[in-house]
């Protein structure tokens, strides 16, 4: 494993290429993230038109990125053989198809598959990822692979614009929305991007087997190795962020629709103010851990993500106290102001999170990107599809409707333990 000051050689230069990459890629990110959350706003109009059950609703949610999970890490290794601009371009022009399926499905079914098939459009965020790390300048790493995650932002064209075509046109017409913009951008790509150079590998010493040949700058023998625990543990602390905040992308919609009883373009419009925030920390974190190491920095995003999950974790109750000079009623309601508010300040401190964790992964394995920016988007897309059939567990069988943010609190909990058992992320104090 190299040191964390060598990081790929091959982005030390800034050139057209790495423009082109930094400005290309996040509009390709935001355009797979926008169609991914195509069924968290048609999908509850669906829902009543169709008769799907809350199950099926949650199913429907969870299946682009539980394929997408599955797909990171192949489509990473293969961004890392054939070229990340190839991988992209492929992925990109995969979903078309399944884009203009959703217009023509009538029965669940079709929807679902027509799902999962949109979830192969991870292969080009894994494949952008490798891409971003080998062209971007080592000096704004940070930045570039931040300003490539605030892709997350394409989740705000798909609430802003698919009620308003949806009203006009019908649902059909919505998902073939994206459909001209994928192609636009893969065209783009393919006309004036151009992969990273190979480096050259140096001889292996007669002393050295094959393994520890392969070994050097990321090359094919270490590919099928385990990835090490330390890159492990930074994935794990990275898919929260972006697995909680990918899910949250998702059911804001619906979940604001139930709660507050608001029409559908409204209660999309106002999950912007969580998606925006966290698309523009998430460049801000980049850039942050850009100019010191900022691992304490997790910390202190933890624990501002923990307060504000707290305080949403919080249902709508009343209490009657029996006081010396009679009862007390004690009633409480999150107002939607309120919400919004904790909502905002949760996604701004999630991209800060993920913004400075993807920089250290790219500082201390930058040789080995494919595999741990991989990793780290296959368990954040895991993590991801689980929470829908969570947030379900807390509707239905619990009855409680923020039974979902009360799931997040405890894995957040979770993950700051093993934070805290990793001695490279304790906390340090200072006298």
């Amino acid at each position: 494993m190299l040191s964390a000051g060598k990081a790929p050689a091959a982005g030390l230069q800034v050139d057209y290429r790495s423009l082109v990459v930094v400005l290309l890629s996040p509009l390709a990110f935001a355009l797979v993230f926008a169609s991914w959350t195509i069924f968290a706003v048609l999908g509850v109009e669906l829902k009543s038109a169709l008769h799907f059950g809350e199950v099926q609703f949650a199913a429907l949610l969870a299946m682009p990125m539980f394929t997408g999970a599955l797909a990171a890490l192949p489509m990473a290794a293969l961004a890392s053989r054939f070229g990340g601009r190839r991988v992209m371009i492929a992925c990109l022009l995969l979903i078309c198809p399944f884009l203009w399926g959703i217009a023509h499905s009538r029965d669940y079914w079709n929807f679902l598959a027509a799902g999962a098939g949109l979830g192969l459009g991870a292969g080009s965020l894994a494949a952008g990822l490798v891409y971003v790390a080998a062209l971007c300048p080592r000096r704004h790493a940070g930045l570039a692979l931040g300003l490539y995650g605030a892709g997350m932002l394409g989740a705000g064209l798909t609430y802003f614009l698919l009620p308003l075509v949806s009203q006009a046109y019908g649902w059909p017409m919505a998902p073939k929305l994206f459909l001209l913009p994928i192609l636009l951008v893969a065209g783009l790509l393919w006309v004036f991007a151009e992969d990273a150079p190979r480096v050259s590998q140096p001889e292996p010493d007669d002393g050295l087997d094959e393994l520890e040949a392969g070994d050097r700058g990321g090359t094919p023998a270490r590919r099928w190795l385990p990835p090490p625990p330390a890159v492990c543990r930074l994935a794990l602390y990275y898919s929260f962020f972006y697995g909680a905040f990918v899910a949250l992308a998702l059911w804001l919609p619906g979940y604001l629709a139930a709660q507050y009883q608001l029409p559908l373009k409204s209660a999309a419009l106002w999950s912007l103010l969580f998606t925006l925030p966290g698309g523009l920390g998430q460049i801000l974190g980049g850039a942050l851990a850009d100019r010191r190491d900022f691992r304490d920095l997790r910390w202190w995003v933890s624990a501002c993500v923990m307060v504000c999950l707290f305080l949403l974790s919080y249902p709508d109750f009343t209490m009657q106290v029996h006081g010396i000079y009679g009862d007390l009623m004690l009633s409480f309601s999150m107002p939607l102001g309120g919400l919004v508010g904790l909502l905002t300040i949760m996604g701004l401190a999630m991209g800060v999170g993920k913004g400075s964790l993807m920089c250290l992964l790219y500082r201390d394995h930058g040789d080995d990107m494919p595999r741990a920016g991989g990793l780290a988007l296959a368990l954040g897309g895991l993590f991801a599809s689980l929470l829908p059939l969570m947030f379900v567990l807390g509707n239905e069988w619990i009855g409680i409707r923020t039974a979902g943010f009360m799931f997040l609190y405890a894995a957040l909990a979770v993950c700051m333990l093993v934070m805290f058992r990793d001695p490279d992320s304790r906390p340090v104090v200072r006298c």
